[in-house]
This record gives structure tokens, sequence and C-alpha cells, in this order.
């Protein structure tokens, strides 16, 4: 009973940001062009802010060595993931414009987000390091091959912008912010309180204004967009199925005796929700942002209850 109201309390605040995008767009609030502004403000602002100030707050470098032998573990599930994920997009046929949207959920999670507070309620601080492992390699996988795959991914699969190899997709805004954050890092760069504190601010928009957004697309497409299809269903199986049964299986091939706190965050970690900025990425790719938004709300939706079963089966 307590890890199902800890999830649900986790996705209250999320759900209700999303329902306050949607009532305002219904009422007219925005003009047709604020969903547009308001992602590239996300994603060349706020998001490398967000990033760059998370990594510098929950990372040190000798955090980062101690617990290298994680990062080899959680790259080789992501590498597994991002294989079958190729493979649920031909063998199912997706269609142009959802295959990016599909990959990156099978192997990207919310991880600092949802992911971050439900790790801190279920295990304490005492995981922290475990989770900060997994966050890298989610937010490299993320902002490297997870963001060019959407960003490639016109619903005109013919197009000339798909078509186009585009050099700037492979080093996006986000993980600018990242890379910079290592910097300072690896140097021990002091970071002055002023300048943390306006980052903090503005690196704290991220979450709200990317769920603001869904609820935007959700109020332009109507609620019929939120749906069970073939496409759908498939994604959310690879999200919630698939990634912790390859998760569970490469760590017990590499670490068959990895300590409890680190086996159960992984694990927990690789069933959080997808990306709450997979709308967002679709729609500066000329993707489907209704297929994206779907998936993003229905993973937020059901993740209530595959936490509470996943946490019992670890038992």
């Amino acid at each position: 009973m307590k890890v199902l109201l800890t999830s649900i309390e986790s996705i209250v605040p999320i759900i209700a940001i999303i329902v306050l995008g949607y009532f305002l767009q219904v009422r007219g609030w925005f003009k047709d062009s604020f969903g547009n502004d308001l992602s590239k403000l996300i994603m060349n602002v706020a998001m490398p802010v967000a990033i760059f100030t998370s990594v510098l707050k929950y990372l040190t470098l000798d955090k980062l060595i101690s617990l290298s032998g994680g990062l080899i573990y959680t790259f080789v599930a992501f590498g597994l993931g991002y294989v079958m994920a190729f493979l649920a997009v031909k063998l199912f046929r997706v269609r142009p414009g959802r295959r990016g949207t599909m990959i990156n959920t099978f192997v990207n999670a919310n991880t600092i987000f949802i992911g971050l507070p439900l790790n801190i309620a279920l295990f304490g601080n005492q995981a922290l390091p475990y989770f900060l492992i997994y966050y890298i390699t989610n937010t490299v996988s993320t902002w490297t091959l997870g963001v060019y795959l959407m960003t490639s991914d016109s619903k005109d699969g013919e197009s000339k912008k798909a078509q186009e190899f585009n050099w700037k997709k492979l080093l996006p805004a986000p993980l600018l912010g990242f890379l910079v954050a290592l910097v300072f890092l690896i140097l021990r760069l002091p970071v002055p309180s002023f300048a943390t504190s306006t980052l903090n601010y503005v690196g704290s928009l991220t979450t709200p204004l990317s769920l603001v957004y869904i609820g935007i697309v959700l109020a332009k497409a109507g609620l019929k967009t939120i749906r069970f299809d073939k496409d759908t269903i498939i994604t959310l199986v690879g999200r919630f199925i698939l990634a912790p049964i390859i998760m569970v299986l490469v760590l017990k091939f590499f670490s068959p005796n990895m300590v409890t706190p680190e086996f159960r965050t992984f694990m927990i970690q690789s069933a959080t929700p997808a990306l709450a900025v997979l709308p967002i990425l679709a729609n500066q790719g000329d993707g489907d942002v209704e297929f994206s938004t779907n998936v993003v709300t229905l993973s937020t939706l059901l993740f209530i209850v595959v936490i509470p079963i996943l946490q019992t089966l670890l038992g």
C-alpha cells in the first residue's frame, strides 16, 4: 500500500499540470504559435540549464569514478534496448513520424522528474549514488542517439527534411549542458552562489513547462488522441515489460552479487514513464506529436500500477 501511495503522490502533480495546460488552451489563453515558442524555450534554455544544475548538484567526481562499473551495465542494457526497439519498428512496420517516439520510449525514461523522487521515497538517500549512474546513462542516451532519432523522424518519410543530415542534431543544447557540467565536475570549477540560484530558477522551469506543453497538444488534438492503438500498445510493452526484463538479465549476467539497493534502483528506473519532452522533440522533427503525447500521457498514468507490481516482484 505504501508503494502504491508513493507512486500516486509522484504522479498527481504531473497530471494536474497537464490538465492546467489543457484547460488554459481550451479557454483560449494561448495563441496558436505559443506551443512552438514554448518548445523552443524548453529545448534551448530551460532543459540545458536543468541538466547542468542536476549534474553538479547530485554528482561528484569521486562518486562518478567509484560507481563506474554500474555505468557499464546500464550502457549495455540501453544498447540492447535500442536493438530490440529497432527490431520492433521493422517487425511491426511502424510508420514514419512514430518511430523515434517508439524507440525512445523503449530505452529512455523520465528519470530526473519522476524517477528521482520515487527512488528517494522508496530507498532513501543511500541509494542516490546508484540513481545517478542510471541518470548519466539515460541523459547521454537521450541527448545523443535519442534526440537525433526524434528530430530526424518526419511524418513525411520521403521529405528532404528527413533525408538531410544535420550535424547540429548530434550536439543539441541539452547535451551541451551535460558536457559543460562534466567539465566543471572534472576540473572542480566553482559556480558562484548567485549564478547557482539563477540557474536553479531557470532549470526548474523545464518540468512544468513541458507538462503544460503536453496539455496544449492534447487540447489542440482533442482527447480522442488518448487511445490504445497497435503502435501505442507495442511502445508501452517496450517501456514497462521489455526494458525491465533486459535490465534484470544484464545485471544477473554481469553482476549476480550486486548489492540490493543498486539492483533495485536500476530496476525501478528501467520502468519509469516516457520522457515528458518527447512531444516537443517530435514537434521539432515534424513527427507525430499526437502519438508522442498519447504515449507520454498513458505511460505516466500506467506508471501508478506498474511500479507497485515491480516493487512486489523485487520483494
